[in-house]
C-alpha cells in the first residue's frame, strides 16, 4: 500500500514496544507536503515516541515510516544523522541550546551539522523574521525563556527543512505566549514550505489545525 504522490510522511503498521508493552501504535497515517498537522494525546500516549521515530532518533518495533519516499526505519545510524540534519527541523521540549556560545553560533552550528555552508545572511533573515535580531551576539544562557524558544524555532528552520517537528512547544507557556509560539511555528513552516507536525496535549491550540492524529 503506497500513499499519495504528494505525501511528505507515510506511516504503515507502526508499533513501538517498551518494557513488554506497546507504547505507540499507528496503523496508517499520511501527511501531505506543506500541511500542518496536530498529534494529540495525553501524557504517555506515545506522542514524543512518534516524533522521535519520524526524526530517526528511535527505531520502532515494527512498521515503516517514509519521509519524502525514504524509509527512515531502514537507514543506518550515520544515514539517520545525515537525514535529520538535512531534512528535519526539531523544536524539542528541552530546547538544547548551547548556552556558552552566541545565538548566531547556535544557528551556525545547525548549518554546519547539516553539511551546509555557513550563511550569515540566512541567519540574519531568520532572526529578523522572529524579531530577535538584537540577540545575535548574546550568549544563549543569558536570554529569557521566551527568547530561547524563538531561537530554537530559528535553529529549526534555518536550513529550510522539509519537515518541522515540534514536541509540546506551548505546554509551559501562558495564553499570550502560547498563541505567539504557535503563530511563529506556522509562519516559519509556511515560509520554508515545510510540513509541520506539532505533538501536544494542550487543548488551547486544537482549533488552529484542521488535520489531527489522536493517539
Amino acid at each position: 500500500m503506497s500513499g499519495p504522490a504528494s505525501a511528505m510522511l507515510e506511516i504503515r503498521g507502526l508499533r513501538h514496544d517498551y518494557a513488554g508493552r506497546t507504547v505507540l501504535a499507528v496503523p496508517a497515517w499520511d501527511v501531505a507536503r506543506g500541511d500542518a498537522s496536530l498529534v494529540l494525546g495525553p501524557s504517555g500516549s506515545g506522542k514524543t515516541t512518534l516524533l522521535n521515530v519520524i526524526a530517526g532518533l528511535a527505531t520502532p518495533t515494527a512498521g515503516t515510516v517514509r519521509v519524502a519516499g525514504a524509509d527512515v526505519t531502514r537507514l543506518t545510524p550515520a544515514q539517520r544523522d545525515a537525514y535529520r540534519a538535512r531534512n528535519v527541523g526539531l523544536v524539542l521540549q528541552t530546547l538544547h541550546l548551547i548556552g556558552v556560545v552566541s545565538v548566531r553560533e547556535n544557528l551556525r552550528l545547525a548549518q554546519h551539522l547539516a553539511g551546509a555552508a555557513i550563511d550569515d545572511r540566512r541567519i540574519d533573515e531568520v532572526l529578523s523574521s522572529l524579531a530577535i535580531s538584537g540577540l545575535a551576539g548574546a550568549r544563549a544562557r543569558d536570554i529569557s525563556v521566551g527568547e530561547a524558544q524563538r531561537v530554537a524555532i530559528a535553529r529549526a528552520v534555518v536550513n529550510r527543512p522539509a519537515l518541522i517537528l515540534a514536541d509540546e512547544p506551548t505546554s509551559a507557556l501562558d495564553d499570550a505566549n502560547c498563541e505567539k509560539a504557535l503563530a511563529l511555528l506556522l509562519e516559519q513552516a509556511a515560509a520554508c514550505g515545510a510540513t509541520l507536525l506539532v505533538a501536544t496535549h494542550d487543548n488551547r491550540i486544537r482549533g488552529r489545525f484542521d488535520r489531527r492524529l489522536e493517539l
